[in-house]
C-alpha cells in the first residue's frame, strides 16, 4: 500500500496515531486497563460488608450461651433451660456480683482478662453471695484475688480424663474433656477431680459463706457446642451449672479487658479485632496479586528520548508502509477520513465535537462547494461529500490512492471557496 506524502489527508494522521499509542495515557485507557482490578476490589468489598451484615445478627463470640456456633455455647444454655435453669448474660462485673445470690451459679468465662477492679467485684460476690461460682481456665494472674487457696500447676496435656475422685457430679459423669489446659495444686479442703500427671483439672472450694463453693475449671472445652456430646461433658456441665436455677453467665466486655500497661494507650491496629486482621491480610494479597496480573499483561507505555529527531514525513511514510504491509486498508481509509474530517470542521465551523456526525458536518460542507465544478475546474471529477467522508472500505490500493486525491481534492475546493 503506497505512502501519500505531500497530501494534507494523510500527514496528520499517522501523527494523531502515533500520539495516541506513544504519548500521555488519556483517562479512557487508564479506565480500561485498572477497571478489571477495581472490579475485583468493588467484589471483595461487597462480600466483606455482606458477609459482615449476615453475621452481626447471629454470631456472638466464643462460650456465648447465644451461639450456635461450634466454639459457641447455647446448646448447654439449652439443655439447662430445659431443666428449668434460668440463664442471665452479663457482661461487666458491677452486673454480675449485684445478681449473684444464694440461689445463682455465677459463670465466669475469662477471669484471667479482668482488670483488679473487676476481680475484687467478683471476689466480694463469691464470699458473701452464698451461691456457686464457676471460673473457667484461671490462671496465676487471677488466682491470687479470686481463689488464694489454689496455684496453676502448668498445662494438662491429656483432653479425655476419668473422675479419679467422689465428688458427685464427676461421679456421675464419668469421663469428661477436662483436659488440655490447666492444672491446679489441691487444698486439703477443696475436691479434686480429673487428674493429669498428679494434679487436677477440677477443684471445688468451699466458700466463707455457709452453702457457698468455688468451682476452677481448667478447660473450658466441655462447654463448647462441638463438644458437649463427648464423654460424659453434658452431665457434668449440668451438674456444675445447674445446681441452682438462675445462672448468671458473665462474658467480660472490651472495655472489662485488663491493659499490661494500664497507663499506656493501645495503638490502632492492637484495637482491630484478630478476625479482621486476617480479611484485610486476604484483602492486600488479592490487591497485589491482580496488580501483577493486570501489570505483566497491560503495562503502561514508556516515553523515551530519541537519540536523533524524526522528521514527520518519515513517520508518515514509515507508517504508510506498516499499513501497506499489513494489508490494512480498513486501518489506512479510516485514519484518512477521521483526519479530512476534522479538517474540514475546522473549516466551516462545525465544532470539532460533532466533526465526525454527518448531520451535522455535511450540510456545511456541501454549502461551500461550486455548483458541479471542482477546485481545478472540471465538471466530471467530483465525487459525492457522503461516500467520501463516511463511505466504504476501498476495494483495492488504487482505490484506497483515489480515496486519498479525492479527499485532498474536496479540502482544497472547501477552502478556497
Amino acid at each position: 500500500m503506497p505512502a501519500t506524502p505531500g497530501t494534507h489527508a494523510t500527514a496528520p494522521a499517522p501523527g494523531r496515531a502515533g500520539a495516541t499509542s506513544v504519548g500521555g495515557i488519556t483517562p479512557g485507557a487508564v479506565w480500561r486497563r485498572s477497571r478489571g482490578v477495581l472490579v475485583c476490589l468493588g467484589i471483595l468489598l461487597a462480600g466483606a460488608v455482606v458477609l459482615a451484615a449476615l453475621g452481626s445478627g447471629s454470631r456472638h463470640g466464643r462460650l456465648d450461651p447465644r451461639s450456635a456456633d461450634p466454639d459457641g455455647s447455647r446448646a448447654v444454655a439449652e439443655l439447662l433451660q430445659a431443666r428449668g435453669v434460668t440463664t442471665r448474660v452479663v457482661t461487666s462485673a458491677r452486673e454480675a456480683a449485684a445478681a449473684a445470690g444464694p440461689g445463682t451459679t455465677l459463670l465466669v468465662t475469662d477471669p484471667d482478662r479482668l482488670g483488679a477492679t473487676q476481680r475484687r467485684a467478683i471476689r466480694s460476690a463469691i464470699d458473701l453471695s452464698g451461691g456457686r461460682t464457676v471460673l473457667l481456665a484461671p490462671g496465676s494472674t487471677s488466682l491470687p484475688d479470686l481463689a488464694p487457696a489454689a496455684r496453676a500447676k502448668g498445662d494438662a496435656f491429656d483432653e479425655d480424663l476419668d473422675p479419679g475422685c467422689a465428688l458427685p457430679a464427676a461421679v456421675t459423669a464419668g469421663r469428661a474433656t477436662t483436659g488440655g489446659g490447666l492444672r491446679y495444686t489441691a487444698p486439703a479442703a477443696a475436691a479434686a477431680c480429673y487428674p493429669s500427671g498428679g494434679h487436677p483439672t477440677l477443684l471445688v472450694l468451699p466458700s466463707g459463706t455457709t452453702g457457698g463453693d468455688t468451682v476452677l475449671l481448667g478447660s473450658e472445652t466441655l462447654l463448647l457446642n462441638k463438644e458437649l456430646a463427648s464423654e460424659g461433658n453434658a452431665s457434668l456441665a449440668l451438674q456444675l451449672l445447674g445446681s441452682r436455677p438462675d445462672l448468671v453467665w458473665y462474658l467480660p466486655s472490651l472495655s472489662e479487658v485488663q491493659d499490661e500497661d494500664p497507663g499506656q494507650e493501645k495503638g490502632f491496629l492492637e484495637l482491630i479485632p484478630r478476625g479482621w486482621g486476617w480479611a484485610l491480610l486476604q484483602l492486600f494479597v488479592a490487591a497485589a496479586l491482580a496488580a501483577l496480573w493486570r501489570a505483566r499483561r497491560l503495562g503502561p507505555l514508556v516515553t523515551e528520548k530519541l537519540p536523533v529527531a524524526i522528521r514527520a514525513s518519515e513517520t508518515t511514510e514509515g507508517r504508510a508502509r506498516l499499513y501497506r504491509k499489513a494489508g490494512a486498508r480498513d486501518r489506512a481509509a479510516t485514519v484518512l477520513r477521521a483526519a479530512a474530517r476534522e479538517r474540514l470542521a475546522a473549516l466551516v465551523g462545525v465544532p470539532p465535537t460533532r466533526a465526525h456526525e454527518p448531520a451535522a458536518l455535511l450540510p456545511a460542507v456541501s454549502a461551500r462547494l461550486t455548483d458541479g465544478r471542482t477546485a481545478d475546474g472540471h465538471t466530471d471529477g467530483r465525487q459525492d461529500p457522503t461516500a467520501l467522508l463516511f463511505g466504504t472500505t476501498p476495494a483495492d490500493d488504487a482505490a484506497l490512492v483515489a480515496l486519498a486525491d479525492h479527499l485532498d481534492a474536496l479540502e482544497r475546493e472547501v477552502r478556497t471557496s
